[in-house]
């Protein structure tokens, strides 16, 4: 992951856990009535994970319930199931919610967070569509193989050697030529989009709309997003959660980087213009009483990126259509990924806006702890007054009570997701209800488990995941040296 200039290593902030009385009347344990008539028991919210537990084909797993049944048994008012394909094609270990074969097992695993939970935690499933990436190949195999040569290749060495032989020159010359060249030259001969295949590996865009598929998203997208949503009810699911964030498909929309010329691109509302028709097409398929939320994001990070006031203008957006909430995230982009090693594919959260997304406790003088809610308040703060109540859910960096406690008090949000600190201690949200705070295991952020996720390894915790490990109750890792979910809370 990108490192900022600053060293600086931020303590953990100090805590003041709540006894069981104070938690009784705190903001943070009370309850939150969605438009759409589900009451949730409190403001606490376990956002979603990939902890690549799934089959290849995207089935659930034991492994996969244990997991979402850990957290379960820490009762937070809403848990998050991971990002979910939506189409019925091969994306390996996730969860894939593309044809009705999924459903008996995305069933049952709704029915596991309803008994670990005693049915106070409102399970939403996050629904997801994303476009191709591959491997970053070998440098000689893409330019034998991959490169598709074109008459800009012939004239680009002609003009790089003074050489007319290359416009009648054989396929083979030129590859020939091209790996043996420097990196300067290859600089020269070849278009950005074949730099970034050789160096990075080929990504498709949405801008791409010389390429049929790409540009017939908006025709497509609707309906599987709506199918997706009906199985997700017919599975049991209190909600679905529209990834509109991150690098995927249609945080890609809502760029400001989007530039395409066919309605949905350039102006914010032609950019906006497809999420809110997968919106309504969802919510056409699901009904009004059935809750439909989106998670987008504050703020990009990256150059010529949306920005808090590009956020804001989508989340006025969202809120008049009628979404139920509004989760908020930050970065997490292809665009400054760092380059991956031959074989592997770019990953979205190494570079500076990645680092955004999930800074650590050695970070820059801002520190890393809640970084971007006062973006996220931002956007709250515009959507009341124009009147509209939609409740937004703050992240980033929030591990404690007092973090939590205080983001309500200020009116900064309405809700409050952590990842890594629930990850850290599944049951901390409980701990603090139930005022035994001080026995919380309080998450580090070092990262142990980001990366992990970046090698596609199951994601665990660095603080539990070699305790205990001769418990036969506890699965273990493919190498068999980590256990996978965090042992119970001895209560």
């Amino acid at each position: 992951m990108w490192k900022p200039k600053e060293r600086i290593r931020h303590p953990l902030p100090e805590d003041r856990p709540p006894t069981a009385e104070e938690a009784a009347r705190s903001r943070l344990f009370s309850p939150l009535t969605l438009a759409s008539g589900l009451t949730l028991a409190d403001r606490t919210w376990v956002p979603a994970m990939v902890p690549w537990r799934a089959t290849e084909e995207g089935f659930v797993t034991k492994n996969v319930l244990d997991w979402y049944g850990r957290f379960a048994e820490g009762e937070p008012g809403v848990l998050v199931v991971e990002a979910t394909g939506i189409r019925d094609v091969p994306s390996g270990p996730l969860l894939r919610i593309g044809h009705d074969r999924f459903l008996p097992g995305l069933a049952e695993l709704t029915r596991r967070v309803r008994e670990k939970s005693g049915g106070r935690t409102r399970l939403f499933l996050q629904i997801i569509d994303f476009l191709r990436i591959r491997r970053r190949p070998p440098h000689e195999k893409f330019l034998e193989t991959h490169l598709a040569l074109t008459a800009a290749h012939r004239r680009n060495l002609e003009h790089e050697t003074g050489d007319a032989f290359w416009a009648e020159a054989s396929d083979a010359s030129i590859r020939a030529f091209l790996r043996t060249a420097t990196d300067d030259v290859l600089d020269r001969i070849l278009d950005p989009r074949e730099l970034e295949a050789l160096r990075f590996g080929a990504r498709e865009r949405v801008t791409d709309v010389h390429e049929p598929h790409i540009r017939d998203l908006p025709a497509v997208l609707p309906s599987l997003f709506a199918e997706a949503a009906r199985r997700a009810k017919d599975a049991g699911f209190d909600g679905v959660e529209l990834h509109y964030a991150h690098a995927y498909t249609m945080a890609s929309f809502l760029s400001a980087r989007n530039d395409r010329n066919d309605g949905y691109g350039g102006s914010r509302d032609a950019r906006a213009r497809l999420p809110l028709e997968v919106y309504a097409a969802v919510r056409e398929a699901v009904g009004r009483s059935y809750t439909v939320g989106c998670r987008f994001l504050c703020d990009e990070i990256i150059d010529g990126g949306s920005r808090v006031d590009d956020a804001i203008h989508y989340g006025r957006l969202f809120a008049r259509a009628g979404m139920d909430f509004l989760s908020l995230s930050t970065g997490g982009k292809f665009e400054d990924s760092k380059q991956p090693k031959v074989g592997e594919a770019a990953y979205p959260y190494t570079g500076p806006s990645g680092y955004e997304c999930m800074p650590t406790a050695l970070s820059d003088a801002r520190g890393p702890f809640a970084r971007h809610v006062e973006k996220q308040a931002r956007i709250r703060a515009a959507l009341r007054a124009e009147g509209l109540e939609t409740p937004t859910v703050a992240a980033g960096g929030i591990g404690t009570f007092v973090q939590a406690e205080s983001i309500l008090a200020r009116g900064e949000a309405d809700l409050v997701a952590a990842a890594r600190q629930s990850l850290a201690d599944p049951d901390w949200f409980r701990k603090q209800r139930e005022g035994r705070g001080a026995e919380v295991r309080r998450c580090i952020y070092s990262n142990y488990c980001e990366a992990l996720d970046q090698r596609h390894r199951q994601v665990t915790c660095q603080l539990w995941d070699r305790q205990d490990l001769d418990d036969p109750d506890a699965p273990r890792s493919i190498e068999g040296n980590r256990r996978l979910v965090a042992p119970r809370w001895d209560r």
